[in-house]
């Protein structure tokens, strides 16, 4: 596991710069560079930020041979190197990133799309580790015990965007795989509409080409258990991406509704956020202010 900050390594002496750190969690196919305009923001106002790389992630994520190969060849079938990865790895990598920074007065575990799986699971199994909890746009197994549960429902299944865009069979992968080399601008250009449709075209290609290809199969599909005593104790925000079309506003809704039901000591307070799913790359400002708030 490795982490980023945007400031110096923390020491063990000395006055603490902030009041709440915000321990990031990427979704599927990204990484802990994801939030570095975000974490620039942070910064900017006075916050601290630690960015986590799960198992399976990040520059040292092992790549399909096939992907840089001429044409691709088996792409579709080539059993992924992270197959094997579990969730219980994953949470575990997001429990030793919050271990590192307790000593902060307030730690705010910051989950996006499917990185609310181990998140969760970190949560659930650390909660004293844990001050606050914030979902952007991402999976809450409160009331469904896998991301695949609500990814199939009727309120997702409506109006998402990018079916097309998984590769071959995930369980014989191993991984959920999309191309993120694929030279057929329409792909491309779904994958665009899909998760960053409010980025600028030419911002868009860099962000598209430095994604990972795999995500490892167990982290949307492995059950997840949360109690009240222990993940439902610890206060929680959504951030609801209102024209996200890959989590869409409708199952945002349907998580934080069946979460507040299952754990009606401690609803969610949702926060509006405009745009698309990827606001770390589309509004790091905004989404900036919008943590800073639950601060």
């Amino acid at each position: 596991m490795s982490v980023t900050s945007p400031r110096a390594a923390l020491s063990d002496s000395g006055p603490l710069p902030s009041h709440t750190v915000f321990v990031l969690v990427h979704g599927a196919w990204h990484a802990s560079w994801q939030w570095a305009s975000t974490q620039r923001a942070l910064a900017r106002r006075g916050a601290v930020s630690l960015a986590v790389d799960l198992p399976g992630h990040g520059f040292d994520a092992p790549l399909p041979p096939s992907l840089l190969l001429p044409g691709q060849p088996g792409l579709a079938t080539e059993k992924s190197a992270l197959a094997g990865v579990t969730l219980e790895e994953c949470a575990e990598a997001v429990v030793t990133a919050l271990r590192s920074v307790r000593r902060y007065p307030k730690v705010a575990l910051v989950s996006h799309s499917a990185g609310g799986a181990p998140a969760s699971l970190a949560a659930e199994r650390a909660p004293e580790l844990v001050d606050e909890l914030i979902q952007l746009s991402s999976f809450v197994p409160a009331g469904r015990p896998r991301f695949a549960d609500y990814l199939t429902s009727p309120e997702q299944t409506a109006t998402a965007r990018g079916q097309g865009l998984m590769l071959g069979d995930p369980e014989a992968i191993g991984a959920f795989r999309i191309n993120p080399r694929s030279a057929d601008p329409a792909y491309a250009e779904e994958l665009r509409l899909t998760y960053y449709d409010d980025v600028p075209a030419e911002s868009f290609a860099r962000w598209y080409q430095a994604l990972s290809p795999d995500l490892p199969f167990a982290v949307p599909t492995t059950p997840i258990t949360l109690t009240r005593e222990r993940w439902g104790r610890i206060p929680r925000i959504f951030i609801r991406c209102a024209g996200d079309r890959a989590c869409t506003p409708a199952m945002q809704d349907l998580m934080i509704a069946e979460a507040d039901a299952a754990m009606p000591d401690r609803p969610f307070t949702v926060r509006p956020l405009a745009g698309g799913h990827s606001p770390f790359a589309a509004r790091p400002d905004e989404l900036a202010a919008a943590l800073i708030g639950s601060d």
